[in-house]
């Protein structure tokens, strides 16, 4: 067996350089893409708006994809069309790029300004770097390992995530979630997430049994931006379910470097707060981020009374106490 790929610090700095600048340079080919598809005014048209959307999507894969074989001959990929397509490229120790052309389809066909690339290195099966890159606004999320996550807007300089200090998360009734309906519309989906949001939006004194009454919901069409909303600090959790491991891989990066929790799901929580467990909950193991199901909260300080991770744990639990734990497809 070949020996696996030492990749250093310098290398993933040298990385990053490579994969912000291929970011960028996507974002070009979406944004034209988008362009595309608000110009297409004949419903009637043979390239129709989803002919197109598939179209950008293959061409921004496919450019980041040679793009890398170029620089990197020896990284594996795993990318949203590529899977479509039938290539399934299992996690090993290689690094390998997890890359979602475009993140936020829906939005990208509507010109709603909230979609973006993803681009996420695994290395030894853990997710180490970040880069998701919003065209639209020019909003750059970067991240690697242990080095901290950085919003870079337009020429400036880059930030540091959260982008103000984190404040205390007292309960759920203080939190804005991001939820999304995702593209299973079936009864046997959308039924307990409707019940979910139902809860954790309502007044349990006005009629709403089990109601958490949080401050709002928000469905922004874009999980990987969702990440990077609660990196920032602008939103306090997202819940994502459905989602693949290019959908979170880069937002995981960003997230948790910014001093975010990212928790699998229902069972992969249970299991690791039951007694006698020696699991961290906040590990973000193959099996979480291959698994589909994730809950993503933002930094919270420390209190006199409980440190900050165990206010995020707090409010994974609440949390997962409130929505009901869907069963995918």
């Amino acid at each position: 067996m070949a020996d696996v790929q030492t990749l250093k610090p310098v290398d993933l700095h040298s990385i990053l350089t490579f994969t912000v600048k291929l970011a960028r340079t996507a974002g070009t080919l979406i944004l034209e893409g988008s362009q595309a598809i608000q110009s297409t005014s004949d419903v009637n048209e043979k390239k129709n708006s989803v002919d197109l959307v598939t179209e950008y999507d293959v061409a921004v894969e496919e450019l980041v994809k040679s793009e890398i074989a170029r620089a990197y001959p020896s990284f594996k990929f795993i990318g949203e069309e590529s899977y479509s397509s039938g290539t399934r490229n299992e996690l090993t120790d290689e690094p390998t790029y997890c890359v979602d052309p475009i993140d936020g389809t829906t939005n990208f066909i509507h010109g709603f300004p909230f979609a973006c690339i993803s681009l996420g290195l695994i290395y030894q099966k853990r997710a180490v770097l970040g880069v998701i890159y919003n065209p639209f606004l020019d909003h750059l999320y970067t991240a690697i390992e242990g080095q901290g996550s950085f919003l870079t807007r337009g020429n400036s300089q880059p930030l540091k995530l959260p982008l103000t200090k984190p404040k205390p998360l007292p309960s759920l009734q203080k939190a804005l979630l991001a939820v999304e309906w995702g593209s299973d519309r079936g009864k046997k989906m959308l039924v307990p997430k409707s019940d979910s949001y139902l809860r954790l939006a309502g007044d349990p004194a006005d009629g709403i049994a089990g109601g958490r009454m949080a401050h709002s919901l928000r469905s922004t069409g874009s999980g990987a931006l969702n990440y990077t909303m609660v990196a920032q600090g602008g939103l306090d959790v997202c819940w994502e379910i459905g989602c693949w491991p290019w959908d979170v891989c880069a937002g995981i990066v960003i997230a948790q470097e910014a001093g975010g929790a990212v928790v699998g799901s229902h069972t992969d929580l249970a299991t690791a707060v039951s007694s006698g467990s020696s699991i961290d909950p906040f590990k973000v193991t193959p099996e979480v981020l291959t698994g589909r199901k994730y809950l993503v909260i933002r930094a919270i300080p420390d209190t006199p009374n409980e440190t900050g991770r165990e206010a995020q744990l707090r409010i994974a639990r609440d949390f997962y106490q409130t929505v009901e734990d869907v069963e995918l497809k």
